[in-house]
């Protein structure tokens, strides 16, 4: 009987690792794609990564996708990463160095992103906005 109950736990405890396993490497592979169509300076696919509500209160305009595409993207780096003790959310510092094409002089971006998954909607999404290059 007990030994059952050891299984028992042994095999709930597992699924769990497994599941909570499974959303880090969702959420790790969603940070990845957003660094790289940051790196590659595809600025106008990021919007697909912020969630509707926000962009609704804070829409992106086609200016702040033009002023983006003015700049190309040299350096993106993670600073620093806090994960919510649920696990639903993560707050991701990161500094983005870029040159403006035209008068080519760089600029370097420290730009907040904050990150929570959504059940209902089966995915990791943005709560923040775009990098702005005119906030350096």
């Amino acid at each position: 009987m007990k030994l059952a109950c050891i299984a028992m736990v042994s095999a709930a405890l597992a699924l769990t690792a497994c599941g909570g396993g499974q959303m880090e490497r969702e959420r790790q592979e969603m940070l990845d794609r957003w660094e790289v169509l940051v790196r590659w300076n595809h600025f106008e696919s990021l919007i697909d990564f912020i969630h509707p509500d926000w962009l609704a209160e804070n829409p992106v305009t086609e200016l702040d996708i033009r002023r983006l595409e003015q700049f190309r993207v040299t350096e993106f780096r993670p600073r620093q990463v806090t994960v919510d003790p649920d696990g639903m959310g993560v707050r991701r510092a990161v500094r983005i160095r870029m040159y403006h094409v035209h008068t080519q002089r760089e600029r370097v971006i420290d730009h907040v992103e904050q990150w929570r998954y959504h059940e209902d909607m089966d995915a990791w999404l943005l709560h923040s906005g775009l990098p702005d290059p005119s906030n350096h």
